[in-house]
């Protein structure tokens, strides 16, 4: 497709995402508008300081930056507005449903109530959605880097909130924090009914995928990218049509591809894998959804066709009721 063609077509359809971080949708620009409201000092010097310190060499590098920059976040209205500037980039991208993750620790292990936290990222949501018509879902993640014990602690803290929530995940460093690390906290999300969810075969190897399936039931993979190397993950994917919640410029900025020609996606729905796409921390890795898109499809030289099916993909795999689903679909086929 001409290029032209290309992102008028990512720009007009509707689309879920279903991977991505309220934490890391936190431009610097926000951050130096947040750091002077609340008084607190940052060591970057000023905007472009701070963006030019968005350049990582793995998972890590990029961690250690995200923290430093949510210490900034402390009031209800900080995170009414981180969500509030995510959600408008959705109405601008015709993102018409979002699941959005946070991470509770990063917040109550810096002295922030939950209620402060949940209170003001809910708040943007009925917003959107009163004002927008945006649908969302919120999706707290265990920080996998600390102890299964904090993540129990964490759950249990998070129950008086239920109603907000659709499913927990699990996210941060990979390597060394294997599945099994939390296999009871996962027994016991999926005992009060929630949904699960796994980052997995990101940095870490395919078994973290089959872990996350087999040890704590997950439905969704975020990631999953190294399913590629183990043809018979591939396959059990595919059979169970497992969704896995893709991020191409994530995986470019943190090297787990080294060029985007070299991406798996396209291989992936080669292989019947119900695969989407994602920006998961866009304000990081250069890029939102609809730039995911245009430069993945630009690279892999996506026909119109497998553009329609990753949208297709995204209400398939998200957890809208099947009424919902069926609705966006139908709008879908109209292209």
């Amino acid at each position: 497709m001409q290029t032209e063609n290309l992102t008028a077509l990512i720009q007009a359809i509707p689309k879920a995402e279903l991977h991505v971080h309220i934490e890391g949708t936190f431009e610097p620009e926000l951050i130096f508008a947040l750091a002077e409201r609340n008084s607190i000092p940052l060591k970057y010097a000023g905007v472009e300081a701070l963006r030019k310190a968005y350049e990582f060499k793995n998972l890590q590098e990029f961690l250690n930056i995200y923290y430093q920059g949510a210490n900034v976040l402390l009031q209800e209205q900080d995170f009414y507005d981180l969500t509030m500037a995510y959600l408008s980039r959705c109405r601008e991208e015709n993102i018409v449903h979002t699941e959005v993750f946070f991470d509770p620790q990063t917040h109550t292990h810096r002295g922030v109530a939950l209620d402060t936290v949940v209170n003001g990222i809910q708040k943007a949501l009925n917003d959107a959605r009163e004002q927008w018509g945006i649908t969302s879902l919120l999706i707290p993640n265990f920080l996998r880097h600390l102890s299964e014990e904090d993540a129990i602690s964490t759950f249990r803290e998070c129950l008086p909130f239920r109603e907000y929530f659709a499913g927990f995940g699990l996210d941060s460093s990979e390597l060394g924090h294997p599945p099994i690390k939390f296999e009871r906290v996962f027994e016991m999300v999926r005992k009060e009914g929630f949904r699960v969810v796994v980052h997995a075969g990101e940095e870490g190897p395919a078994q973290n995928i089959w872990d996350s399936l087999n040890l704590l039931h997950a439905e969704r993979i975020d990631h999953g990218v190294r399913s590629i190397d183990d043809p018979e993950l591939l396959k059990e994917l595919a059979k169970r049509q497992t969704p896995l919640t893709v991020c191409p410029l994530s995986n470019l900025k943190l090297k787990v591809v080294d060029n985007l020609k070299d991406h798996p996606l396209k291989k992936m729905l080669d292989a019947g894998i119900m695969a989407t796409v994602n920006s998961d921390d866009p304000a990081y890795f250069g890029g939102y959804l609809n730039q995911n898109f245009r430069k993945t499809a630009e690279a892999l030289k996506l026909s119109k066709e497998e553009i329609l099916k990753l949208a297709k993909n995204s209400f398939k795999a998200s957890f809208l009721s099947e009424h919902e689903k069926e609705r966006w679909i139908a709008e879908l086929a109209a292209f």
